[in-house]
């Protein structure tokens, strides 16, 4: 059954940490991202955590911007990008890719095949980088997220060739800001976020910004 309300986002811990257990089913995810809250597994082990961080990372498009050294290779490069071709591939592969900080996954099982239900109803997806060699055609790297409305979350994001990931998020946003959208979640500031323009709002001033994204309506995006 899903959940049917959570906490006050201001009664979350220091950490962000707002509430233990639930589900991660469609309409749960819908209404904790309304919110301004999101699902982080801390272990397959442990109960289910969601978080509402304060500050929240963002990333407004007017502030986006990429190294150099990508701008150059941006124009040699011969990878191809698609939307919503290979969600599933996109998720799994996040799930398995390395990170130098971290030792293991916040992208349980559960929250593969969940967020493959989110997007078969509409309100998750992908950002595909496509190398073509020989004939055939290889997914290199990608970016999954959550879209309702107007309102955008990167959720992870993988490579296995060079800059391939960076690739996706670039196209994706300008995909988005194409589509008239301002700004996009990243929930915390990485340093790969904070070198592309990320930056921590108040999570009062999130939930503003939130609420103007009219994500209360439920609308399915037709932006990617």
């Amino acid at each position: 059954m899903a959940i049917l309300k959570f906490p006050s986002v201001d009664k979350a811990d220091e950490n962000g940490l707002l509430a233990i257990g639930g589900d991660l089913e469609t309409e749960s995810l819908l209404l904790a991202y309304e919110s301004g809250i999101f699902p982080w597994p801390i272990s397959e082990d442990m109960p289910l955590a969601w978080f509402s961080p304060n500050p929240r990372g963002i990333l407004e498009f007017k502030d986006f911007h990429m190294a150099k050294s990508f701008k150059k290779f941006l124009k040699k490069c011969t990878y191809t990008i698609e939307f919503n071709q290979n969600f599933e591939t996109v998720i799994m592969n996040c799930a398995i890719a390395k990170r130098n900080d971290q030792d293991g996954t916040w992208i349980t099982d559960e929250i593969i095949s969940q967020y493959i239900n989110l997007f078969k109803n509409g309100y998750a997806y992908s950002a595909e980088t496509y190398l073509e060699s020989n004939g055939i055609k290889r997914l290199v790297g990608g970016v999954y997220g959550v879209c309702i409305s107007n309102f955008y979350s990167g959720e992870s994001m993988y490579h296995i060739e060079d800059n391939a990931s960076k690739f996706a998020l670039y196209h994706l946003i300008q995909k988005l800001k194409a589509g008239g959208v301002k700004w996009f979640d990243t929930q915390m500031v990485t340093p790969v976020v904070e070198s592309i323009g990320g930056k921590e709002v108040d999570r009062e001033n999130f939930i503003e910004m939130l609420n103007a994204t009219d994500i209360h309506k439920r609308i399915k995006p037709n932006h990617l």
